[in-house]
């Protein structure tokens, strides 16, 4: 029997709402969620709450399953929602699929005492009672789960002291890195966004006893975007006002930016937008950004260099990953590994002299909102840019002229990259072709590294769905090795069966 590890009250109807709401934030695919209670104790309530929060639909109809004993919901998690009140025996749990169910998605159960021992052990386990005028929920869960609820009971409090108590949640996205998104409708008409980055343990060291954020110089914590967002903001980018934030737990309530990105409904570029962005760029790379910014009284975020270390780090990624993966498990021998990386060694120092800026990082599709009713740089709405770093420039225009999660067809390619070319020799004092021989180096240690990292998010963290960027990745490498001074790393990479 699990140890109660949670305990709340909930005053009336309308914070057993919410609270069911918010569950819908913290539960995932393979919880078993039982719900134990009292006839009026409230499990329909909580759970009717939870399964329209995860349906992001108030007005769906919850039917009791008290007579089918289940109700199958397809959502953006798929919940099937058991009541065992009238189970005639427990073994008919397995007929009615509850172990399809649980491996599929989320089942929800009411009265699980009646089928307790059928029930996974690692089961969450919740209990309503009356207290007063409202109601007592207690819950023991594993660790893991408790955790994740903890979470959204934290984000709760936050938005309580942010003055938004009653604040509406709905998941909004999570993606292969570690934060995850909320929209949050404080029922003032204006949609907000926040930000859950909840703080990790130190990583094992990967060089020089660092930890791979270190040498990689990826943000640990919130100061980095609160500072960038401050100075873009500053220089008429639109990039999200952040309203509040807890540095120490990793939330941050933001601005809403929009809703509509620089693809079209099928997916594909959109011309226009894409060149827009690409004159936002440019008009960033024309500016002197300052290196040291004050975030708070105490803090100052200090833009790390993408320096030697960073890169190689990141283009190991094709030797540790990619390769063994290409070769069916045979991992590179000692004497390709030292020769790709001596050619890294050759081509980053070819970038000394390239001129150098902030780089946004990842300055893509994913990225990128579109904001029509704006003009200027202002209708290029900017996120995700917490890793920014002080770099080639030529880094940021590789990333959207050669788009790693959408098809940039050549024309529009060259379209971008004349665009690109044309605004900076207008601002004067602009080197072209040392920034085209950047341009090459950053393309390929950019696509190097997500070739690796495509087959790492398949193998090591069980996301296969990246691997169907890897034609385009490759094809984008291609490119890039067309330029004289990547002649070596070509011969490497055709040598080696990459391209």
């Amino acid at each position: 029997m699990m140890t109660p590890i949670i305990s709340l009250f909930l005053k009336d109807e309308a914070e057993t709402t919410r609270f069911g709401n918010d569950l819908a934030l913290a539960l995932r695919q393979g919880d078993c969620l039982a719900l134990s209670g009292d006839l009026g104790a409230g499990k329909s309530s909580l759970a009717r709450a939870f399964l329209r929060a995860m349906a992001d639909d108030d007005d769906l109809e919850v039917p009791s399953p008290t007579f089918t004993l289940v109700q199958s919901y397809d959502l953006r998690i798929p919940v099937s929602h058991f009541d065992l009140y009238r189970l005639g025996d427990p073994a008919e749990l397995t007929e009615l699929g509850f172990g399809e169910a649980l491996q599929d998605g989320i089942c929800l159960v009411e009265w699980p005492e009646m089928a307790s021992e059928e029930l996974p052990a690692d089961r969450i386990a919740l209990k309503l009672e009356h207290e007063g005028p409202g109601r007592r929920v207690t819950i023991a869960a594993p660790d893991k789960n408790a955790a994740r609820i903890r979470r959204v009971l934290a984000i709760r409090d936050f938005l309580d002291a942010a003055g938004y108590p009653l604040a509406k949640r709905r998941f909004l996205t999570g993606d292969a890195s570690l934060r995850a998104y909320e929209a949050v409708y404080p029922g003032d008409g204006k949609r907000r966004i926040l930000m859950d980055w909840p703080p990790l343990p130190e990583g094992p060291p990967v060089l020089d006893g660092k930890s791979y954020p270190k040498v990689a110089h990826i943000a640990e914590n919130a100061y980095p975007f609160v500072a960038v967002a401050n100075v873009l903001r500053r220089e008429g980018f639109a990039a999200p006002d952040v309203y509040h934030v807890d540095y120490e737990q990793g939330i941050l309530l933001l601005e809403d930016l929009g809703v509509d990105g620089v693809l079209d409904v099928q997916g594909r570029p959109i011309t226009d937008r894409y060149r827009a962005s690409v004159a936002c760029l440019a008009f960033l790379h024309s500016l002197a950004i300052p290196r040291d910014i004050h975030v708070t009284e105490s803090h100052v975020h200090h833009i790390p260099d993408f320096d030697k270390t960073a890169m190689k780090m990141e283009v190991r990624l094709v030797l540790d990953w990619h390769l063994p993966w290409k070769r069916g498990g045979t991992p590179a021998s000692g004497a390709e590994r030292d020769e790709y990386l001596a050619i890294w060694d050759g081509l980053i120092d070819e970038l000394e002299t390239s001129e150098k800026g902030l780089l946004l990082r990842d300055f893509h599709s994913p990225n990128i909102i579109w904001r029509e009713n704006e003009k200027g740089i202002a209708r290029v709405g900017l996120i995700d840019f917490q890793d920014a770093m002080i770099g080639p420039t030529a880094y940021d225009l590789a990333s959207i002229t050669q788009d790693a999660r959408v098809t940039i067809a050549p024309d529009l390619f060259q379209q971008l990259m004349d665009d690109y070319l044309a605004l900076r020799r207008a601002q004067g004092d602009f080197d072209e072709v040392r920034f085209l021989k950047s341009w090459a180096i950053m393309s390929a240690q950019r696509n190097c590294k997500l070739a690796g990292l495509w087959v790492r998010l398949m193998q090591r963290d069980g996301k296969p769905g990246y691997m169907k960027h890897m034609p385009r990745t490759l094809s984008y490498l291609s490119v890039a090795l067309e330029h004289e001074t990547l002649a070596p790393l070509r011969d490497w990479l055709v040598r080696a069966g990459i391209v």
